[in-house]
C-alpha cells in the first residue's frame, strides 16, 4: 500500500508492529522497515540522483526512525510521524555529490546541455542505442529535479510523483494546505518553464533531443552503456507504482512534462543482500531495541 495515497489504511497495522518491535520483536521491526523502505529510498534517490548516496541516506533515516520509535505516541498517523522524520532529514542533511555539482540552477543546466555536441543518428542507430537514449532521457529529467531548491524538490516528489494530496503533504511538512499547494505549483511551474523552453519532447520547436546527445556523452564517458543507473529492466516507474489508484493519474497525465517525470524509475524490489538485512542485524540496532 502506497503510504501517500488518500486511502492509506494500514496505519493500525503499523502501530501493532511498533508495539511488538519495542518489546524486542525483531521480525516486527524488520517488517515495519521493509514496508516503508522503498518509499524512503525512492524519495532519497530523487532528492540526490545517485543510487549509492540514496542508499546511505536511507540507512541514516532508518537509524533516526529506530532511535525515536519509542517517542511515537500514536497521536497522529504513523506515516505522518515517519515521513516528518524523513523530510526533515532530507532538508537538513549535508549537500550530496550531485547537489554540489548541479548547484547553478536551470540556467547553468541549460548551458551544460547546450555544450554537449549534437550528433545526428539514423532511425536504425536510434533503435540500436534505444537503451542509452532512454538512459539519457531519464538522467536529464533527474538532473532537472536537482535544479529545484531542496524544499521545492521534496514538495514535487511528494505531490508531483507520489501524488500526495495537499492535506497529507501539509501534515508531513508541517505547513498549511494552501502553502503546500503554492509550493507545489511553483515547483511545477519552474520545471514546465525550463522544459517548455529547452526540451524537444515537451515543445517540438526546441532542438534539444536525447538521441542527439547520446554519442557525445558516451564518448566523454559520462554515460556508461554497461552500467546504466536509471534504465534497468527491474525498475518500475512512478506511473506504474501510483497506478494502484487510477484516479490519481488524472491530473498527472494532463501535462506532458509531468507525464515524462512519471516515467522516472522507481525501485520497488530489494534483495536479501541489500543493506536492510545487514542493518536489522547490526549489533547497535539489536541493542537499541533489545531485539530477540
Amino acid at each position: 500500500m502506497n503510504p501517500f495515497l488518500t486511502d492509506y489504511t494500514t496505519d493500525e497495522n503499523d502501530k501493532v508492529l511498533i508495539k511488538k518491535a519495542l518489546s524486542g520483536d525483531k521480525r516486527a521491526l524488520e517488517k515495519l522497515l521493509k514496508k516503508h523502505q522503498p518509499y524512503i529510498y525512492n524519495i532519497a534517490w530523487k532528492m540526490v540522483q545517485m543510487p549509492d548516496d540514496a542508499q546511505d541516506i536511507t540507512q541514516e533515516v532508518m537509524v533516526k526512525v529506530i532511535t525515536n520509535l519509542s517517542k511515537f505516541r500514536g497521536e497522529s498517523q504513523f506515516r505522518t510521524w515517519l515521513y516528518r522524520i524523513v523530510t526533515n532529514h532530507f532538508l537538513q542533511m549535508k549537500k550530496q555529490k550531485r547537489e554540489t555539482l548541479v548547484n547553478e540552477g536551470f540556467g547553468g543546466f541549460t548551458e551544460r546541455l547546450d555544450s554537449i555536441a549534437d550528433v545526428e543518428m539514423t532511425i536504425l542507430e536510434q533503435e540500436e542505442k534505444a537503451s542509452e537514449i532512454r538512459e539519457m532521457n531519464l538522467a536529464c529529467m533527474s538532473g532537472m529535479l536537482l535544479c529545484l531548491t531542496r524544499e521545492q524538490r521534496l514538495v514535487y516528489i511528494l505531490g508531483g510523483l507520489f501524488n500526495a494530496d495537499h492535506t497529507l503533504g501539509a501534515e508531513i511538512l508541517g505547513i498549511s494546505k494552501g502553502n503546500f499547494r503554492v509550493r507545489l505549483s511553483r515547483a511545477k511551474k519552474d520545471l514546465f518553464n525550463f522544459m517548455n523552453n529547452q526540451c524537444g519532447l515537451v515543445n517540438k520547436a526546441n532542438p534539444c533531443r536525447c538521441h542527439k546527445k547520446v554519442t557525445a556523452v558516451i564518448e566523454k564517458k559520462i554515460l556508461d552503456s554497461k552500467n546504466l543507473l536509471f534504465n534497468k529492466k527491474e525498475y518500475a516507474t512512478f506511473q506504474e507504482h501510483i497506478a494502484e489508484n487510477p484516479d490519481n493519474l488524472s491530473e498527472l497525465m494532463e501535462e506532458k512534462y509531468m507525464q515524462l517525470h512519471s516515467q522516472l524509475p522507481y525501485k520497488q524490489e530489494f534483495s536479501k543482500k541489500e543493506f536492510l538485512d545487514d542493518f536489522i542485524n547490526d549489533e547497535r540496532v539489536i541493542a537499541l531495541l533489545n531485539l530477540n
